[in-house]
């Protein structure tokens, strides 16, 4: 094993802290990993990252649901929906992105190239949330409202992002369960895991079924990794403030966004 795979594998396991701590981050973190430091194609990249998060995230759900932070009401009428999305996403659209998009000059805009950008873009919109919720937004106790129509076409349209950059979408899932249902952080972040998971996994089964070339033996490890750190964000979560944890990772994943739009457009090899 080369040392670039023992840094990934080490990396991974932040995936699943992710998770643990703040419900969201995994694809974030996951894909970059993938793509630059276990120099897995982006496509790939997405699918493996469906498989790692949905995994890890579905063992801090039912951690979650164990303490009773899982609001599987919502967990249903939001997520399927989005579990819709993210499959038909996989199967039909991703496959039939054209491989060459668009040429300016002597730069060529391919498919994974586009994969990435579209992500880091995703990456910063996100990053901004999370810290401009960061400070502004309380722990909210009102009661939980239910606005079917608007909840489901969020639903579809986050199933529609996650599935084309191969992310979970917590990162927009919560923000949509703390505005729209008006859910308390904690609970927000258990069903988020939940829905993760279910659209996640259900969105790796759409890339079976056009791929079967699969490196399982870096998957498996890489999400055995990531569980691994489910365990240790779950720990760290009651140790450390949520509101400044996500601020801090709302700016790390600005970070990321723009280096991955910078190395894309700029730093890309002849």
């Amino acid at each position: 094993m080369e040392v670039l795979e023992i840094v990934g594998y080490c990396l991974a396991v932040l995936v699943g802290i992710s998770l643990g701590l703040i419900g969201s981050g995994g694809s974030i973190l996951s894909v970059p990993i993938l793509v630059y430091i276990m120099a897995v194609n982006p496509i790939f990249a997405t699918a493996y990252s469906l498989f790692i998060v949905g995994t890890s995230a579905l063992i801090g759900g039912i951690k979650k649901a164990v303490i009773k932070e899982v609001n599987f009401k919502t967990v249903f009428i939001f997520g399927i929906p989005s579990i819709i999305a993210v499959f038909l996403t996989r199967s039909y659209l991703v496959p039939n992105i054209p491989e060459v998009l668009f040429s300016i000059r002597t730069f060529v805009v391919t498919k994974p190239i586009a994969i990435m950008l579209l992500f880091a873009i995703v990456m910063i919109m996100s990053a901004l949330k999370m810290i401009q919720v960061s400070g502004e937004k309380k722990e909210q106790t009102a009661t939980i409202r239910y606005k079917y129509l608007k909840i489901v076409f969020q639903g579809l349209i986050i199933g529609l992002v996650a599935g084309t950059v191969g992310a979970g979408g917590g990162f927009l899932i919560i923000p949509a369960l703390v505005l729209l249902v008006r859910m308390p952080m904690k609970i927000a972040i258990g069903t988020s895991l939940f829905i993760v998971a279910l659209q996640s996994l259900i969105g790796f089964v759409g890339d079976l079924l056009q791929n079967d070339a699969m490196d399982w033996n870096l998957l498996i490890l890489f999400t055995l990794c990531s569980v691994m750190g489910i365990f240790i964000g779950t720990y760290l979560s009651k140790k450390i403030s949520g509101d400044k944890l996500k601020k801090g990772f709302g700016w790390f994943v600005l970070v990321m966004g723009i280096y991955i739009i910078v190395k894309e457009l700029f730093l890309k090899e002849e």
